[in-house]
């Protein structure tokens, strides 16, 4: 892409590295939108189904150490680069494969990829922040969300229109790829912060483990809000079935929203006071939600679980790029792990606690874990 001349550098990469999260949001979005058609085109059962989705976050896991190491040992800059190609390149692949194991192979490194992508861009995010001197990593995961619904719609339009997942993906990566061609020298060139020796595992000390912990508070609220939600509605609010996903849509609205407002909350407030007041929200949606279980307020306790929740996951990142004991790659890699386990984790205990007495006890729970945020963001030194 060739920038105006008259735009600052810090400009030029704020551009660049905010298109790195379209490309990321959109490439993922749009295989989620094809799963319906993948599974009656491989004719898998709902087993099955579930089986093979598992290689995904295997493979975001296993991504995440060596995301950590690539991003301290070859930067960012160059890691985003490579991890915007590989990550739809490898989305057309889900299009073509021919059975369950093929397609557990491709989605195993559909997530490496896409932790790699996640670690790297972040790191990104991290550098331009600290050029602009304010909050500004809550936008760019807006971007990640705005390309979510981006990447939804096409997808609806594609299916409406008959299109091949195979047809629907090459199109994507085609789109993708021209975006990396355009923006990949206007990516960040040096990053911020700690520097050492690469290693594929590092302990983290107190700070990265209290943020990593926020997340994971916050990461199994969300977790519960896409696996969960329509089910409460449908079962709990009792609502209409064309009505089960008002929810969700709730929830995603306010989410992304949410990004684009929690910079300005950031720099006005400080990073202690918008985490607190974060979880204060997240914990009193989800209790709207379970006191009144009809259909509005239901959906304004969802419309507060999506603004609590958005920029958490942004503020903590950002302070974990900022760690003085570990690089930026691997105060995020470290961050991720620990915030990755709530997201895994919160659905089936959601479930199980389902089974064993009620959905709406299942969402006290999580909005305990929602408060949480609040009462961990006290403990961490900066504000």
């Amino acid at each position: 892409m060739q920038f105006p001349l008259s735009l600052p550098t810090h400009r030029i990469h704020r551009i660049a590295v905010s298109i790195f999260f379209f490309i990321a949001g959109f490439s993922f979005a749009s295989w989620a939108s094809r799963i319906p058609n993948i599974k009656d085109k491989l004719h898998l059962s709902e087993a099955a189904l579930g089986s093979v989705l598992f290689a995904l976050p295997v493979g975001l896991m296993v991504g995440l150490p060596l995301a950590g190491w690539a991003v301290t040992r070859f930067g960012s800059k160059t890691m985003v680069i490579v991890a915007a190609i590989l990550y739809p390149l490898t989305l057309t692949l889900i299009g073509l494969v021919p059975g369950f194991w093929e397609l557990a192979i491709v989605l195993f490194f559909f997530g490496l990829f896409g932790n790699l992508f996640n670690i790297s861009v972040n790191t990104q995010a991290v550098n331009v922040e600290a050029a602009y001197g304010r909050s500004i990593m809550a936008s760019f995961h807006g971007m990640w969300s705005l390309a979510g619904f981006s990447g939804a719609g096409v997808g609806y339009l594609m299916v409406r229109a008959g299109i091949a997942p195979f047809g629907h993906f090459v199109f994507v990566c085609v789109l993708m790829l021209l975006a990396v061609l355009l923006v990949h020298k206007g990516a960040a060139p040096k990053d911020i912060g700690h520097s050492g020796p690469p290693k594929l595992f590092v302990k983290p000390d107190a700070a990265i483990l209290k943020l990593g912990l926020i997340a994971f508070a916050c990461m199994a609220c969300e977790g519960a809000m896409f696996d969960w939600s329509g089910v409460y509605f449908k079962n709990v609010v009792q609502v209409p079935e064309q009505s089960t996903t008002l929810g969700y849509l709730a929830f995603m609205c306010t989410m992304a929203g949410g990004r684009f407002a929690s910079d300005s909350l950031l720099t006005k407030y400080g990073t202690k006071p918008v985490l607190k007041m974060s979880g204060i929200v997240i914990a009193t949606g989800l209790l709207t939600a379970i006191i009144f279980p009809y259909i509005v307020p239901a959906t304004i306790g969802f419309l507060l679980v999506g603004f609590g929740v958005s920029g958490v996951v942004p503020t903590v990142y950002g302070l974990a790029g900022k760690s003085k004991t570990m690089s930026p790659g691997m105060a995020l890699a470290a961050v991720s792990s620990i915030s990755f386990f709530g997201f895994l984790l919160g659905p089936p205990v959601i479930g199980f606690i389902a089974q064993a007495s009620s959905l709406q006890w299942s969402f006290a729970l999580i909005a305990v874990l929602g408060f949480c945020t609040t009462l961990l963001a006290g403990t961490i030194k900066k504000d």
